[in-house]
């Protein structure tokens, strides 16, 4: 499915001979949901997971460091998520990066189910898929892409 591809719901036809205040309210449009909005929705749930480092690769999350640093540019909270959104499902990708020492199938089926359960309670979209890709580990001396970098360098 496309970037573009949106979830919908309500009736196709017309409901202009219906009665007023009668019939299902979803007969009367409709909704669509955006791939991104569900992105949005997936990268707040898994970055609110405990064990979660960072999302994304180490080459988005370098460009992302750089971008963040634009005015204007802000964090991104899809970077690491990939969503397909059909009508009434939605199948997801994510990238992430955990803390060293946490359980990493803790972590991921952690994610999983609060991504799960914040989508489909948010969209109302069944959630079909959640594949997650543990890209690095977060060692505790490392220090962070995203950081501003304006410590000094003397000190």
């Amino acid at each position: 499915m496309s970037e573009t591809t949106q979830r919908t719901e309500g009736s196709q036809g017309g409901g202009l001979g219906k009665r007023a205040g009668g019939g299902d309210p979803a007969s009367r449009g409709r909704t669509t949901i955006a791939d991104g909005v569900v992105e949005k929705i997936s990268g707040m749930a898994a970055r609110d997971v405990s064990g979660v480092h960072a999302m994304g690769s180490g080459m988005s999350r370098t460009f992302g460091a750089v971008r963040d640093r634009v005015p204007g540019g802000g964090k991104s909270v899809t970077r690491g998520v990939k969503a397909e959104v059909g009508e009434s499902q939605a199948a997801l990708d994510l990238e992430i990066v955990v803390e060293y020492g946490v359980s990493i199938t803790d972590v991921a089926r952690d994610v999983r189910e609060n991504v799960v359960a914040a989508v489909e309670r948010m969209t109302g979209l069944e959630v079909v898929e959640v594949n997650i890709a543990v890209s690095d580990v977060h060692l505790p001396d490392e220090e962070d892409d995203d950081e501003d970098g304006s410590q000094s360098r003397v000190q």
